[in-house]
Parts: C-alpha cells; sequence; structure tokens
C-alpha cells in the first residue's frame, strides 16, 4: 500500500505581536479577562497578506525536505479567508515558489481546512495521481474582524504552517481519519458580509460582521472533537494509550482541556501554544505540529492525534505516524519583507479603514434602500 509520508514542515508568524494590555487600549477588557477566558496572552497580526505568509511557510517546508519546488505535483492551500476566490490563492503560491506544473487548489472548511487538505493530499497520493504535495494552511483574520468586538476581537491572530507530503511504502503520515459537519448549527460562526449572497442583497464587498456564538461553538467543538477522536483511532485500530501526542486546534484553552479530559487524553501528551498565537483558523495545526517538532515532542515513530473544528460546523480528527526524521534538511532563503510597525499600529490601521469603510458602506445601503424601498 503507498502512503502519504510528511518529509517536510515549516510555518511563518508574521513578527508584530498585539498583546491583551494592546487590546485594553481601545477594549473594555485587560489582560485577566482575556487569558482566564480563553488562555490568550498575545498574538500576531500580519502586514502581508495571505499568500505571503503561504510561501514562505512553503518554501521552508520544502527546505526541510530537501525538495526543490518543481517536485510539486500538487499545492492545497487551506484557508477560511484567502487572498482570491478567482484565480485560487494556491496558484499564486506555486508560481511565487516555482512550481509551474503543479495542480492547485484551495479548501475551505474554516479552522479544519489544513486537516481536511491532508485528508485531500494524501488521498491523491494513495491513489497514485500525485507522488509529492504540498499542503498549506494560512489565515489573516485581522483584516476582517471586527476590533470594536470585545467577544471576537480577542480570539483571532494572523499565521501560516505547511508540510510536505510524498509518496512512500512505509506505513507513514496519515493512518486514519474522520470527517464531518454539524451542517444544521453553521449559523452560530457567521462572518456575514464575505460572499456573492450578501453582494446580491447589496451589501459591498468588505463590509464584515461575525455572528459568534461562543456557548454553542464550545458544546459544539468539544463534542465534535472528541468524537472524531475516539473514531479516527478506532478506525486505526488504536486506542487512547497509542497516541504519544495530541495536537489540537488552538481555538481556546477551555476548548483544548475540555476535548482531553472527555477524549482521554493526560494534559502532558497535549500540545498548547494557544497563549502565545490565539485561534489562527486553518493555522493552528500546522504551525502547532511544526513548533511540537522543533521542540523535541514529536519522535521517531510517534503517533499523533490532530484533531480540529470550525466554522461550518466542520470537525475531524486525523491520527497520523511520523516518520524516522525529526530534522530539517536544509533552510529557506525566503521570508516576509520587513515591518516596521508594531501589532497595535496595524490594529489601529485597520480599524480607521474599516470604520471609513463602513461609514461608506451604511450610507450606500441606506440610499439602496430608499431607491429600491428596501429597509436598511
Amino acid at each position: 500500500m503507498t502512503h502519504a509520508a510528511i518529509v517536510g514542515w515549516g510555518k511563518c508568524l508574521p513578527p508584530a505581536v498585539l498583546t491583551n494590555a494592546d487590546l485594553a487600549t481601545f477594549l473594555d477588557t485587560d489582560d485577566e479577562w482575556i487569558v482566564s477566558r480563553t488562555g490568550i496572552r498575545e498574538r500576531r497580526i500580519s502586514h502581508v497578506p495571505v499568500g505571503d505568509l503561504a510561501a514562505v511557510a512553503a518554501a521552508r517546508a520544502l527546505a526541510c525536505a530537501g525538495l526543490p519546488a518543481d517536485a510539486l505535483e500538487l499545492v492545497v492551500l487551506g484557508s477560511t479567508l484567502p487572498d482570491e476566490l478567482a484565480p485560487n490563492t494556491a496558484s499564486g503560491v506555486a508560481r511565487r515558489l516555482g512550481a509551474a506544473e503543479a495542480a492547485c487548489m484551495d479548501v475551505n472548511t474554516a479552522c479544519t481546512s489544513f486537516l481536511y487538505g491532508l485528508s485531500t493530499a494524501t488521498a491523491l497520493i494513495r491513489t497514485g495521481v500525485v507522488r509529492t504535495a504540498l499542503v498549506i494552511g494560512a489565515e489573516v483574520p485581522s483584516a476582517f474582524l471586527d476590533w470594536d468586538d470585545r467577544n471576537t476581537a480577542v480570539l483571532f491572530g494572523d499565521g501560516c504552517g505547511a508540510a510536505v507530503l510524498q509518496a512512500s511504502s512505509r506505513e507513514e503520515g496519515l493512518l486514519s481519519e474522520r470527517l464531518g459537519c454539524y451542517s444544521e448549527a453553521r449559523g452560530a460562526l457567521d462572518i456575514r458580509g464575505v460572499g456573492a449572497r450578501y453582494a446580491n442583497r447589496g451589501v459591498p464587498l468588505g463590509f464584515a460582521r461575525w455572528n459568534f456564538d461562543g456557548q454553542e461553538i464550545f458544546r459544539r467543538a468539544v463534542v465534535g472533537m472528541a468524537q472524531a477522536s475516539a473514531e479516527a483511532l478506532a478506525r486505526g485500530g488504536l486506542g487512547v494509550a497509542d497516541v504519544d501526542l495530541c495536537v489540537p486546534h488552538q481555538a481556546n484553552r477551555r476548548i483544548i482541556d475540555a476535548v482531553g479530559k472527555r477524549a482521554g487524553i493526560p494534559a502532558d501528551r497535549m500540545f498548547v501554544n494557544v497563549d502565545r498565537y490565539g485561534n489562527m483558523s486553518a493555522a493552528t495545526v500546522p504551525v502547532a505540529l511544526a513548533e511540537a517538532v522543533e521542540q523535541g515532542r514529536v519522535a521517531p515513530g510517534a503517533t499523533l492525534l490532530l484533531p480540529a473544528f470550525g466554522a461550518g460546523l466542520s470537525w475531524c480528527a486525523h491520527v497520523v505516524r511520523w516518520g524516522e526524521r525529526t530534522a530539517p534538511l536544509g533552510a529557506a532563503e525566503l521570508d516576509l519583507p520587513p515591518c516596521d510597525r508594531t501589532g497595535l499600529e496595524l490594529v489601529e490601521e485597520l480599524r480607521a479603514r474599516k470604520s471609513r469603510v463602513h461609514a461608506a458602506a451604511r450610507a450606500y445601503i441606506e440610499e439602496a434602500a430608499t431607491l429600491f424601498g428596501e429597509p436598511a
């Protein structure tokens, strides 16, 4: 049987940090309030778009694998808010890397996008369609956040992680998975204003509002991730005792702790970095995976459990067998351009820009309502 081994890994975090103290300068909040509810102390704010983060993380993953970009036959980019819808963002990353003939696709299942992309790439390698693939999880939600909404502004951060997969006869890579979705509750997390259905209602693109039902999301996330973990392990003929390390989606420390307790995974086998990055959506799992390897938490031949949950409400868990190598074969030259602003300065720019856009959008909507007799 052909397997899809993970032979390269990489991450790219923008340098600008936004602390809880920074948020308290314009929100009614403080460090204690945020940490007690989320476990988050700081997050990154990007000065570049999704594609730039993705290209750097991908270049690092390729260098780690010791492979040139033209060896890639497939690029899968998972993102909730990619740079473009047509053409897809994956093709822009492939062009920048020099993967001239690689097939390219974007996957959007929100926070689970990297793992759904891992399933997609693994299936294509197993069936012989491709032999070498790149899977990316990249997000820059900062540009779409309502920074005056305390309930969501404190949660999210920007970042990117990537993995290179290659066909192997060894039992490595993705062993088993369970994918699912609570579609009947999809309205619990809704970024309103992004998509064609809003444009058709006269809402200008970028007039985004977040609907976020925290209690419903918490409940569904804990049940979904724990259930998916149990089923994915069972499908692979494994149990919780076989898991060397769990690398879950980093949405909220309370969720992570509750999933570990419900799934029966001890705290010392749970990898957590949500305190430093917040919820990076599709990027959380690949970034956490790369950091777990860097910190020596992933031993050769380790069995890893990767559960996640996202808008939609998608959920999943993946069981991965690590290979023998835990050190990169090389380093990439590609890097982000310098950033001369702090995280708070970047956010203040976003707030000012959004205020102007929202004022113009509100005037447009009110004018349309007058012209067409529709309520604003």
